[in-house]
């Protein structure tokens, strides 16, 4: 009786022992999962105004958006004459993306195009390579993102332009580097070139350009967002009627949808057009309303 008395406190003992172990690693292994977890949605969307945020979609996922910029909201192009620039439309574009990875994804688009290149088929790919991590370790996200756009425009359009099938086609691609403060703003920084493989005699077909972007969350549903974009070439000086492209807009989170209303002197869609064809100036009222809608899909 004694000896399997002393055999029931041995297997009870080795029991608790047994159960403290696993649940002081437990513990551990919880905090070391708090520790190590991502900040969640520095950006609510893969897009900000013109230009892209350091997201990307989920795997598996398939977002579909329609893009719209309408002409000049004041100005001498604007005002009561066309309704506040939205009897005109500046550019449009309706794309499709897919999440490969949490970290992967690629687009197709159809753009219309505001200057040089009409009639576009935009592919892209973006690449999420670093991730913030929550309670130190990595301090922010970084991002590549490369975009390939093709004019399918007759030739009898710009046959200077489209001489060769070579001169349909422009390029562009950046770094983009952000970090989440907490859950009210969030910041970023992009530096991108874009080619454009046939340029008028006077400009580069590279042109090498830095970009800035931000989020404040108002409230839980609405939030602010601005972002702002300079090219660094000697043609494109406000002398020479160019700007750099900047908006402010009003983002709107509804379940699946993301919907931002904002307004930018940037006619263009895509880098490819709005980082070489600013021509709009704030100051003039040459700016116009825009939108972005998209919606998520999982497949």
């Amino acid at each position: 009786m004694k000896e399997n008395f002393f055999i029931s406190n041995k297997i009870r003992n080795v029991f608790i022992v047994t159960l403290l172990v696993y649940t002081f690693g437990s513990l551990n292994a919880q905090e070391e999962v708090v520790e190590k977890a991502y900040a969640f949605q520095t950006f609510k969307s893969v897009r900000m105004i013109n230009m892209q945020s350091t997201e990307t979609l989920p795997k598996r996922s398939l977002e579909y958006r329609i893009m719209h910029k309408f002409g000049d909201f004041a100005g001498a192009n604007g005002g009561w004459s066309n309704f506040f620039g939205l009897e005109n439309a500046a550019d449009i574009g309706i794309q499709l993306e897919y999440g490969i990875t949490d970290n992967i994804g690629i687009s197709i688009a159809r753009v219309k195009g505001s200057s040089t290149y009409r009639q576009n088929m935009v592919g892209t790919f973006k690449y999420r390579f670093l991730r913030q991590l929550e309670g130190g370790g990595m301090p922010v996200t970084m991002t590549f993102y490369g975009l390939a756009n093709m004019s399918t425009s007759k030739k009898s359009a710009n046959p200077d332009l489209y001489d060769k099938f070579s001169g349909r086609l422009a390029y562009s691609g950046q770094i983009i580097i952000a970090r989440k403060f907490n859950e009210r703003f969030s910041f970023q920084l992009s530096s991108g070139y874009v080619h454009r493989n046939k340029v008028s005699s006077i400009d580069k077909n590279g042109l090498p350009f830095i970009g800035a972007a931000t989020r404040v969350q108002i409230s839980k549903v609405y939030g602010i967002i601005a972002d702002f974009n300079y090219p660094f070439s000697k043609l494109r000086t406000a002398e020479n009627g160019y700007y750099p492209s900047m908006g402010i807009g009003l983002e709107i989170e509804t379940g699946g949808h993301i919907f931002q209303i904002n307004f930018t002197n940037s006619r263009g869609l895509n880098e490819t057009d709005y980082i070489p064809n600013t021509r709009s100036n704030w100051a003039d009222g040459q700016f116009r309303l825009s939108f972005n809608i998209s919606r998520l899909f999982k497949v």
